[in-house]
Protein backbone atom coordinates (compact mmCIF):
# COMPACT_ATOMS: atom_id res chain seq x y z
CA UNK A 1 0.00 0.00 0.00
CA UNK A 2 1.34 3.36 -0.84
CA UNK A 3 1.34 6.33 1.51
CA UNK A 4 -0.87 7.99 -0.58
CA UNK A 5 -3.11 5.15 -0.41
CA UNK A 6 -3.09 4.86 3.71
CA UNK A 7 -3.29 8.98 4.31
CA UNK A 8 -6.87 8.09 1.73
CA UNK A 9 -7.68 5.44 4.15
CA UNK A 10 -7.54 3.08 1.34
CA UNK A 11 -7.27 -0.87 2.06
CA UNK A 12 -5.63 -1.48 -1.14
CA UNK A 13 -7.06 -5.12 -0.96
CA UNK A 14 -6.17 -7.32 -4.08
CA UNK A 15 -3.80 -4.48 -5.85
CA UNK A 16 -0.31 -5.39 -6.69
CA UNK A 17 2.19 -2.26 -5.33
CA UNK A 18 3.99 -1.13 -8.77
CA UNK A 19 7.83 -1.39 -9.21
CA UNK A 20 8.11 2.45 -8.51
CA UNK A 21 5.71 2.63 -5.18
CA UNK A 22 8.36 -0.40 -3.75
CA UNK A 23 10.95 1.61 -4.29
CA UNK A 24 9.38 4.90 -2.62
CA UNK A 25 8.20 3.14 0.28
CA UNK A 26 12.38 1.75 0.69
CA UNK A 27 13.96 5.37 0.28
CA UNK A 28 11.28 6.87 2.47
CA UNK A 29 12.63 4.09 5.14
CA UNK A 30 16.14 4.50 4.57
CA UNK A 31 15.46 8.72 4.50
CA UNK A 32 13.92 8.78 7.39
CA UNK A 33 16.86 6.54 9.07
CA UNK A 34 19.85 7.94 8.12
CA UNK A 35 18.41 11.46 6.93
CA UNK A 36 18.22 12.73 3.40
CA UNK A 37 21.70 13.54 3.32
CA UNK A 38 22.95 10.27 4.98
CA UNK A 39 21.27 8.05 1.40
CA UNK A 40 22.36 8.05 -2.18
CA UNK A 41 20.75 6.88 -5.01
CA UNK A 42 23.08 3.80 -4.78
CA UNK A 43 22.04 3.05 -1.53
CA UNK A 44 18.53 3.08 -2.46
CA UNK A 45 19.43 1.07 -5.61
CA UNK A 46 21.30 -1.93 -3.67
CA UNK A 47 17.92 -2.16 -1.03
CA UNK A 48 15.75 -2.22 -3.77
CA UNK A 49 17.66 -4.84 -5.44
CA UNK A 50 18.59 -2.67 -8.77
CA UNK A 51 21.68 -0.45 -9.65
CA UNK A 52 21.50 3.23 -8.61
CA UNK A 53 21.12 4.18 -12.20
CA UNK A 54 18.17 2.11 -13.05
CA UNK A 55 16.60 3.86 -10.11
CA UNK A 56 16.16 7.19 -12.89
CA UNK A 57 13.89 5.12 -14.88
CA UNK A 58 11.39 5.56 -12.30
CA UNK A 59 12.81 8.91 -10.46
CA UNK A 60 14.98 12.14 -11.72
CA UNK A 61 16.58 11.69 -8.01
CA UNK A 62 16.33 12.25 -4.45
CA UNK A 63 14.16 15.55 -4.99
CA UNK A 64 11.65 14.06 -6.75
CA UNK A 65 11.73 10.68 -4.46
CA UNK A 66 11.00 13.31 -1.38
CA UNK A 67 8.50 15.11 -3.58
CA UNK A 68 6.88 11.77 -4.14
CA UNK A 69 6.74 10.97 -0.89
CA UNK A 70 5.15 13.91 0.13
CA UNK A 71 2.70 15.52 -1.59
CA UNK A 72 0.24 12.99 -2.57
CA UNK A 73 0.60 12.40 1.66
CA UNK A 74 -0.97 16.29 1.98
CA UNK A 75 -3.10 15.39 -0.59
CA UNK A 76 -4.92 12.98 0.68
CA UNK A 77 -4.94 13.88 4.45
CA UNK A 78 -6.85 17.05 2.89
CA UNK A 79 -9.14 14.71 0.42
CA UNK A 80 -10.00 12.53 3.41
CA UNK A 81 -10.12 15.25 5.60
CA UNK A 82 -12.76 16.82 3.90
CA UNK A 83 -14.65 13.96 3.15
CA UNK A 84 -15.08 13.38 7.33
CA UNK A 85 -16.25 16.75 7.12
CA UNK A 86 -18.80 16.52 5.18
CA UNK A 87 -19.82 13.29 6.27
CA UNK A 88 -21.86 14.91 9.35
CA UNK A 89 -22.14 18.66 8.79
CA UNK A 90 -24.63 19.20 11.29
CA UNK A 91 -22.78 17.10 13.78
CA UNK A 92 -19.23 18.87 15.14
CA UNK A 93 -18.36 16.77 17.85
CA UNK A 94 -19.02 13.53 15.71
CA UNK A 95 -16.37 15.25 12.40
CA UNK A 96 -14.14 15.90 15.37
CA UNK A 97 -14.06 11.89 16.10
CA UNK A 98 -14.19 11.13 12.79
CA UNK A 99 -11.24 13.35 12.01
CA UNK A 100 -9.10 12.03 14.90
CA UNK A 101 -9.76 8.33 14.06
CA UNK A 102 -8.79 9.35 10.41
CA UNK A 103 -5.18 11.25 11.17
CA UNK A 104 -4.41 8.19 14.29
CA UNK A 105 -5.01 5.81 11.80
CA UNK A 106 -2.25 7.50 9.43
CA UNK A 107 0.28 8.06 11.75
CA UNK A 108 0.11 4.84 13.40
CA UNK A 109 0.71 3.54 9.15
CA UNK A 110 3.13 6.20 8.27
CA UNK A 111 5.71 7.29 10.84
CA UNK A 112 8.45 6.95 8.87
CA UNK A 113 6.69 9.55 6.40
CA UNK A 114 5.93 11.90 9.53
CA UNK A 115 9.59 11.27 10.38
CA UNK A 116 10.79 12.10 6.84
CA UNK A 117 7.90 15.48 6.98
CA UNK A 118 9.57 16.27 9.96
CA UNK A 119 13.41 16.88 9.28
CA UNK A 120 13.33 16.69 5.30
CA UNK A 121 10.78 19.11 4.16
CA UNK A 122 12.97 21.95 3.43
CA UNK A 123 15.81 19.47 1.26
CA UNK A 124 12.65 20.02 -1.59
CA UNK A 125 12.63 22.82 -3.66
CA UNK A 126 10.70 26.27 -3.46
CA UNK A 127 7.60 24.96 -5.38
CA UNK A 128 6.77 21.37 -4.09
CA UNK A 129 7.81 22.85 -0.55
CA UNK A 130 5.37 25.36 -1.39
CA UNK A 131 2.60 23.49 -2.60
CA UNK A 132 2.79 20.74 0.67
CA UNK A 133 3.14 24.07 2.53
CA UNK A 134 -0.85 25.36 1.34
CA UNK A 135 -1.95 21.53 1.31
CA UNK A 136 -0.99 21.01 4.89
CA UNK A 137 -2.57 24.73 5.40
CA UNK A 138 -5.76 23.30 3.85
CA UNK A 139 -6.10 20.53 6.27
CA UNK A 140 -5.47 22.51 9.40
CA UNK A 141 -7.87 24.69 8.52
CA UNK A 142 -10.61 21.47 8.11
CA UNK A 143 -10.04 20.95 12.10
CA UNK A 144 -10.43 24.80 12.52
CA UNK A 145 -14.32 24.96 11.14
CA UNK A 146 -15.10 22.23 13.02
CA UNK A 147 -13.22 23.39 16.33
CA UNK A 148 -14.80 27.18 16.04
CA UNK A 149 -18.13 25.40 16.05
CA UNK A 150 -17.24 23.25 18.76
CA UNK A 151 -16.52 26.62 20.71
CA UNK A 152 -18.28 29.24 20.07
CA UNK A 153 -16.89 32.37 20.18
CA UNK A 154 -12.93 30.79 19.56
CA UNK A 155 -10.85 32.84 17.42
CA UNK A 156 -9.75 31.29 14.55
CA UNK A 157 -5.78 32.00 15.81
CA UNK A 158 -6.59 30.10 18.77
CA UNK A 159 -8.16 26.86 17.25
CA UNK A 160 -5.59 26.83 14.78
CA UNK A 161 -2.90 26.54 17.96
CA UNK A 162 -5.31 23.65 19.44
CA UNK A 163 -4.92 22.30 15.86
CA UNK A 164 -1.60 22.50 15.60
CA UNK A 165 -1.15 20.71 19.38
CA UNK A 166 -3.77 17.93 18.46
CA UNK A 167 -0.98 17.26 15.51
CA UNK A 168 1.57 17.29 17.51
CA UNK A 169 0.33 14.73 19.82
CA UNK A 170 -0.89 12.62 16.61
CA UNK A 171 2.53 12.40 14.85
CA UNK A 172 4.47 11.60 17.68
CA UNK A 173 4.69 8.00 16.36
CA UNK A 174 7.96 8.23 14.97
CA UNK A 175 8.99 8.08 18.81
CA UNK A 176 6.99 5.58 20.09
CA UNK A 177 8.29 2.28 20.92
CA UNK A 178 6.61 -1.34 20.52
CA UNK A 179 5.77 -1.48 24.20
CA UNK A 180 2.26 -0.65 24.08
CA UNK A 181 0.67 -2.46 20.94
CA UNK A 182 -1.33 -0.56 17.97
CA UNK A 183 -4.64 -0.85 19.37
CA UNK A 184 -4.15 0.77 22.64
CA UNK A 185 -1.53 3.23 21.14
CA UNK A 186 -4.67 4.40 18.69
CA UNK A 187 -7.10 4.34 21.90
CA UNK A 188 -4.18 6.24 24.19
CA UNK A 189 -3.53 8.72 20.87
CA UNK A 190 -7.58 9.36 20.25
CA UNK A 191 -8.64 9.87 23.62
CA UNK A 192 -5.42 12.57 24.63
CA UNK A 193 -6.06 14.40 21.34
CA UNK A 194 -9.96 14.33 21.81
CA UNK A 195 -9.43 15.56 25.55
CA UNK A 196 -7.16 18.17 24.18
CA UNK A 197 -9.35 19.53 21.78
CA UNK A 198 -13.02 19.34 23.63
CA UNK A 199 -10.82 21.02 26.82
Amino acid sequence: MTVEQQARGATGAGRRRSRKDEILEIAVGLFAARGYHGVSMDDIGAAAGVTGPALYHHFAGKEAMLAAALIPVSEGLLAGGRERAAGQPDDPRGVLESLIDFHVEFALANPAVIALHLNELDRLPEEPRRRIRRLQRLYVEEWVTVLTALHPGMPDGEARVLAHAAFGLMNSTPFLGGEVDRRRRAELLRGATLAALLA
